[in-house]
């Protein structure tokens, strides 16, 4: 979408490791000489208010930042954002099948099957302590091509290509 110059981070400030987010995107934004404005929101309330505000501005998207919305406010986002017009991502696949335009984010699969390792090694005998960090190795791209029609994006053929799953 090379027309979109803002990118709203929509987002629970009472989380804490929402910070180390904001801080990597607010970065990105500045190398890509493109505005980044945050949307704090606890609630359903301010999720309306912070996207019907936003979606007035032309040449805009929204990210949304772990962690996740809880239900009742990710369907509400996914329907404002194709009420608005709004291109919205998340780093979640089920909030695509939502309604999001699309994500890009760990396997989640993956990352359960990691975690079953971990506690097989501890029970074992395994320390906690002594275990590696591990990070994800697998991602996937998920695009809604439902909700690109409602917002009137139409998506290229290559990058669709590229992507794991495709909603239609």
């Amino acid at each position: 979408m090379p027309h979109i110059d803002t990118v709203a981070l929509l987002f629970d400030p009472d989380f804490p490791v929402t910070n180390g987010y904001l801080a990597s995107i607010d970065a990105a934004g500045s190398a890509l000489a493109m505005k980044v404005i945050r949307l704090p929101v606890r609630n359903g309330e301010e999720v309306q208010g912070a996207l019907d505000a936003f979606a007035m501005s032309p040449n805009v998207g929204v990210i949304e930042i772990p962690p996740p919305l809880t239900r009742p406010h990710r369907d509400l986002a996914a329907r404002l954002a194709q009420e608005l017009r709004l291109p919205m991502i998340s780093f979640d696949r089920f909030y695509v099948a939502a309604g999001f335009l699309m994500s890009y984010g760990a396997n989640a699969a993956d990352l359960y099957r990691l975690a079953a390792t971990y506690v097989d090694r501890i029970l074992r005998g395994g320390k906690p302590s002594e275990l590696p960090v591990q990070f994800p190795t697998k991602f996937e791209l998920v695009v809604n091509l439902k909700t690109a029609k409602a917002i009137g994006l139409t998506i290229p053929e290559a990058f669709l290509l590229r992507a794991d799953e495709v909603i239609e």
